[in-house]
């Protein structure tokens, strides 16, 4: 019994020695293949991960080109709150009923003129605004000297809008304010109500991109409205004139009966004057003359 023991034991050192001498084949070329492709699957996505990283430079440049607008020379904001103001009323107005930079009576030069019939005259919209007082105030919030200076001067633009822009007999008896940010516009109509009701007083009204829009929007379809109105008048106008037209004609018709009426008895007379002389005519052509 140990004698078979010991040949099992024999056996089983065997095997363990023959599976720790024998060496695992390796398939050099499957290796190379997975490295390929793994160098391959890196590389784009390192391509992947510097064009992200070229569009965020580029977003850091535009948002900081942006803050220069926002935050830098009074001229630049200008310009861009004015392109933001003709690109919202371009877009929503028909070409004819605004103007961009016009010269008025008056010798001013606003910014934005919508053409309305007189009344109500046109609208001007002023896209100016006191921004260095407001970035003063923000930095500032909690300074009530700064914050009644920027109401101050808000109320000081909307006194010099009211003064150039609303003109009695030459323009509308109201003008807009356009602020170009939304949260401008916010803060003024939540800290700032005051100013609002000053603005409305004075027939100066605030608007946003979103408001002017809106209001915008109503104007084109008071314009249509108007249009179609006048459209309408000048058909009626037409339609009278045609009537009045078809009037003559009918008389002028029953005139001509008339005289057609007129001309057929005059004709039967001739006829019955031919048939009496014809038959007086043969009579005497018979006559036996010699």
């Amino acid at each position: 019994m140990t004698t078979y023991i010991f040949i099992l034991l024999g056996i089983i050192i065997v095997l363990l020695v023959c599976l720790l001498l024998r060496r695992p084949t390796i398939d050099m070329s499957g290796l190379r293949e997975e490295n390929t492709k793994l160098r391959e699957v890196l590389a784009n996505r390192l391509g992947t991960l510097t064009q992200n990283a070229n569009e965020l430079r580029t977003i850091s440049a535009d948002i900081a080109n942006f803050k220069d607008i926002l935050m830098g020379n009074k001229q630049a904001r200008g310009s861009f709150g004015e392109r933001q103001l003709e690109d919202l009323v371009s877009d929503i107005m028909p070409p004819e009923s605004y103007a961009f930079q016009c010269v008025l009576e008056t010798g001013v030069r606003p910014d934005c003129v919508i053409r309305l019939p007189y009344p109500p005259g046109d609208m001007v919209i002023d896209s100016k605004f006191p921004l260095e007082s407001f970035n003063r105030m923000k930095q500032n919030n909690n300074d009530a000297g700064i914050r009644k200076q920027f109401e101050l001067d808000v109320r000081a633009h909307i006194d010099a809008i009211a003064e150039k822009y609303v003109i009695a007999g030459v323009t509308a008896e109201s003008a807009m304010m356009f602020i170009a940010s939304e949260s401008i516009f916010e803060t003024i109509h939540r800290d700032f109500p005051s100013v609002v009701e000053y603005g409305a007083r004075k027939k100066v009204f605030i608007v946003s991109p979103s408001t002017l829009w809106a209001t915008l929007n109503t104007v084109r379809a008071v314009l249509s409205d108007i249009k179609i109105k006048r459209v309408a008048g000048q058909i009626k106008k037409e339609l009278d004139a045609l009537l009045t037209d078809l009037g003559r004609l009918a008389d002028r018709t029953e005139n001509l009966n008339r005289h057609f009426g007129q001309t057929v008895s005059d004709i039967e007379q001739i006829q019955t004057s031919i048939g009496k002389i014809t038959p007086r005519a043969e009579k005497i052509r018979d006559m036996d003359f010699e």
